[in-house]
């Protein structure tokens, strides 16, 4: 019945790619789609592997894990309570999708792509590393800025049941917890073309989800490393939002576009020089060296907005519904229907409590 239904949610999609083409590449379609049928076909049940004697022991302690994080966000956080994690697939690759980001030289302002049924997005996917820099080749040859992402995981939004993947399964404790619940919120509401309000809404169910997760399970010593992590993630947003600050006066201001591009590489040298400044009184935000060590370009570094711009705002709502989650989710869904415009403005309000909040707490 499961792979019937499989197909029938294909040939929708599919009907509708053909009602697109006009606006839509098909083979693009094509490929998400034969993708993501290749992921699905390699997954098995968690609750049959764990029982197989043979299993690696690493592998299962990582699944039980999983089992019981999922079991978590249903009860404790009031996510979709499904088939979602709760089967594994092992993809024999690092990555199961390989987004593409772009950006004009001037500006840092991500393109946009439109798809079926999510709307427009700041990113496109592709299940293959080759076409994936192939299309980046051809944004490049347009004067795009381009950053081309291995991304380890991605959500279906409740068409199909979602598998653990063997890309993010080797996770800590806390990153497993981050992305199973980041991943399940996008399931409870999903604003077709409006990524930040997306991400930053999943991203402060992870943040709430992580916290009540280790100070229900945790040690101590998990939450000092909670805690410095939360405080090494801070550090590099204020230092990244500080240079994106610098780059959008920049490229508003009254140069000419030769001057532009001198300036712009300017401060794409002060940031890294700034995070060299930074790591050696805090060794803990070597774990940016990977991201440093990337071609530095608007592409990249207008993507770390997207997860957390409205996060502040979505943080002082769940505050104003007493930390209540069904709560909170209803008040986000009643607010996601509203137009952008209004739905901004409320956020920006939440926001706004949030940090008073965030004063008098201090």
């Amino acid at each position: 019945m499961l792979r019937i239904l499989y197909i029938l949610k294909v040939s929708f999609v599919v009907i509708q790619i053909g009602w697109l083409s006009a606006c839509a590449n098909l083979s693009y379609y094509a490929q998400a789609v034969d993708g993501h049928f290749k992921v699905i076909h390699r997954a098995q049940p968690i609750s049959t592997m764990i029982e197989n004697p043979d299993l690696e022991p690493k592998l299962k302690d990582s699944l039980i894990k999983v089992m019981q994080l999922r079991e978590f966000a249903s009860r404790e956080l009031k996510l979709p309570d499904n088939l979602s994690y709760t089967s594994y697939a092992d993809l024999e690759r690092p990555f199961v999708v390989w987004n593409v980001y772009a950006s004009p030289e001037l500006s840092l302002k991500l393109k946009e792509w439109c798809f079926v049924q999510v709307g427009c997005v700041n990113y496109r996917g592709f299940f293959s590393q080759a076409k994936a820099e192939r299309y980046a080749e051809e944004l490049r040859q347009e004067g795009y800025d381009v950053h081309v992402g291995g991304t380890r995981a991605y959500s279906t939004l409740g068409w199909f049941s979602d598998p653990v993947l063997n890309t993010f399964i080797g996770y800590s404790e806390i990153d497993l917890a981050r992305l199973i619940f980041h991943e399940l919120a996008h399931q409870v509401v999903y604003v077709p073309g409006d990524t930040a309000f997306n991400e930053s809404f999943a991203t402060a169910v992870e943040h709430e989800g992580v916290k009540r997760w280790f100070k229900s399970n945790g040690t101590a010593f998990e939450q000092t490393t909670l805690s410095v992590r939360r405080e090494r993630e801070e550090i590099f947003t204020r230092l990244i939002f500080k240079h994106r600050k610098r780059l959008q006066e920049l490229f508003h201001s009254s140069m000419s576009d030769s001057e532009k591009r001198v300036w712009k590489v300017h401060i794409f040298d002060q940031l890294r020089d700034e995070f060299l400044r930074l790591k050696a009184d805090k060794s803990e935000l070597g774990s940016y060296d990977r991201w440093f060590g990337q071609n530095l370009n608007n592409a990249l570094l207008a993507t770390v907005s997207i997860y957390t711009q409205l996060l502040p705002a979505f943080q002082g709502l769940l505050k104003q519904q007493d930390q209540d989650m069904a709560r909170f989710y209803h008040a986000v869904i009643k607010l996601s229907k509203l137009p952008k415009d209004e739905r901004n403005f409320a956020l920006q309000k939440a926001a706004e409590g949030y940090q008073h909040w965030n004063v008098v707490e201090r």
